[in-house]
């Protein structure tokens, strides 16, 4: 049976005379034993392992190599001398001298050395022709002498010039000055990790050697949590938002009035969507306080009588309905009462506002649907904006998020016209989903308000889940719901089944 390389090590060792600069170097032991050095390293800290077996000493020396450009000029000389050698005596056009061998890279040096002359009022254009009879390559030569080791008696300069023109590489050695430790010997025993049962019993334990406890070494990292694909999608459309020059709204009212929740959006009070089927109505506070009462008006006469260009529902609006509290269905309400705000302004200028937070909806909760789910909304107000300028926006935001493949579908909302639901494709499913809807804000919307009949406000709006899932190719909301997460925080809405 063939000795370890520890064993062939400790052997070189035993070998060695004693006294104070007794030792081996790694590198000359590993070419000595035709040994790859690392794999006498690894047999060096196998060994230091084991105890006071050897003491070995980290060096580190510099050593000089060629490149393998470097190899190149040695083998056929520097690109200067190759060039001056192939001109012919008569010269060359500069073009034509530059398509010789070590042209393009050697011309510059050999000018420099004034090996070569350029005669710019030559017949045909400049003309390189030699300006010295022979020459010497310097170059090669230095190359030479690093080849045989004796790169440390090159003049600093010389080294620096042939290093910056990548002839020549500094390389750093690092390796191992062993020596025989206090406990040294030949025989390598393994030693015990573990003391067990039958040790105790037997009183073998007290024959046998036990590894030392290292107690600087690092223990297993311990399992622990990580983000939900949720929250880091939520981090990232944040982010992305604000990268796009966008204000977060303040979402912090869950409860909020039927009045800012539909009736500023244009949406009439026989709206399915207000059924209690859709919505949680609170009964303590059942009523809103107070509402703003000149554009309440506005609002109450825009939905029963028309204006602005429309016409209206024409039914009787009422304000204990307007007055009711729920929880919110949409943070549109909040993107509402942003715009109101902003409409109170003496100047107008334009905005781009964004939100990501919590809505409410009354559905039968089951292992695919729950009560909440989080809408991230996106709001721009200015001059003269477009369906061009929404279809830009989106395609934008949702590049930055990694989804690229879009279809823009036209749709019906109350509150928005053209409107758009916005399709991606979903590998997983291999088909295409909805990841949201958009539009232009009415005008039954906007001028109640007070804003100036030429600003248009585009709008778009999602589930967070749902791109959450197209990102990750998670198939459905069970899926979702597998990453250990609140199941407060998962839900399955209209805008999120996958399966709508």
């Amino acid at each position: 049976m063939s000795p370890s390389v520890a064993e062939l090590l400790l052997q070189r060792l035993e070998r060695e005379a004693a006294g104070p600069g007794a030792g081996l170097c790694s590198l000359e032991t590993a070419a000595a034993l035709g040994l790859d050095h690392q794999t006498l390293v690894g047999a060096v800290k196998s060994l230091q392992a084991l105890g006071e077996v050897i003491e070995a000493e980290a060096r580190a020396t510099r050593r000089w190599e060629l490149s393998p450009e470097g190899v190149e000029v040695l083998r056929d000389g520097s690109p200067e001398v190759r060039l001056f050698r192939s001109l012919p005596a008569e010269g060359l056009p500069q073009s034509d001298a530059m398509k010789l061998p070590g042209g393009s890279v050697g011309f510059s040096k050999a000018m420099a050395n004034k090996w070569l002359r350029l005669e710019k009022g030559a017949p045909g254009g400049p003309r390189v022709v030699r300006a010295v009879a022979e020459v010497q390559d310097g170059v090669q030569e230095s190359l030479q002498q690093v080849q045989r080791g004796e790169a440390e008696n090159l003049p600093e300069r010389e080294r620096t010039d042939l290093k910056r023109r990548k002839l020549l590489l500094e390389v750093t050695l690092k390796s191992y000055w062993i020596r025989k430790g206090s406990a040294f010997s030949t025989a390598v025993a393994r030693q015990e990790t573990e003391l067990t049962p039958e040790m105790i019993a037997t009183g073998s334990w007290q024959q046998r050697p036990f590894k030392p406890y290292n107690f600087s070494a690092l223990g297993l990292p311990p399992a622990c949590g990580h983000l939900h694909p949720l929250l880091k999608v939520r981090s990232q459309l944040r982010q992305i938002f604000l990268e796009m020059g966008f204000t977060e709204m303040p979402t912090n009212n869950f409860v909020e009035s039927s009045f800012w929740n539909f009736d500023a959006l244009f949406q009439p009070q026989q709206h399915p969507a207000r059924d209690q089927h859709d919505t949680f109505f609170l009964q303590d506070p059942a009523k809103a306080p107070e509402l703003p009462a000149g554009y309440t008006a506005k609002v109450k006469k825009v939905h029963s009588q028309g204006g602005y260009g429309s016409q209206g529902y024409k039914y009787e609006w009422r304000l204990e309905e307007a007055r009711r509290n729920l929880l919110r269905t949409h943070t549109t309400s909040t993107s509402a009462r942003m715009l109101y705000q902003l409409a109170r302004q003496e100047k107008f200028s334009p905005v781009k506002y964004f939100s990501i937070d919590r809505v409410f909806r009354n559905e039968s909760l089951d292992a695919t649907h729950l009560a909440e789910f989080h809408q991230v909304e996106g709001v721009v107000a200015d001059r003269g904006l477009t369906l061009g300028h929404l279809m830009g926006i989106l395609r934008q935001f949702f590049t930055k998020l990694g989804i690229t493949q879009l279809r823009f579908k036209p749709a019906y909302n109350p509150y928005t016209e053209p409107s758009m639901e916005v399709f991606s494709y979903h590998e997983g499913l291999k088909k295409w989903v909805e990841v949201g809807n958009s539009g232009v804000f009415r005008p039954e919307l906007l001028l109640p308000m007070g804003l100036p009949e030429n600003v248009s406000v585009i709008a778009w709006g999602l589930s967070l889940e749902r791109p959450t899932m197209i990102k990750y190719g998670i198939n459905n909301i069970r899926e979702l719901v597998g990453h250990r997460v609140n199941l407060q925080m998962v839900y399955d809405s209209p805008l999120c089944r996958l399966d709508a």
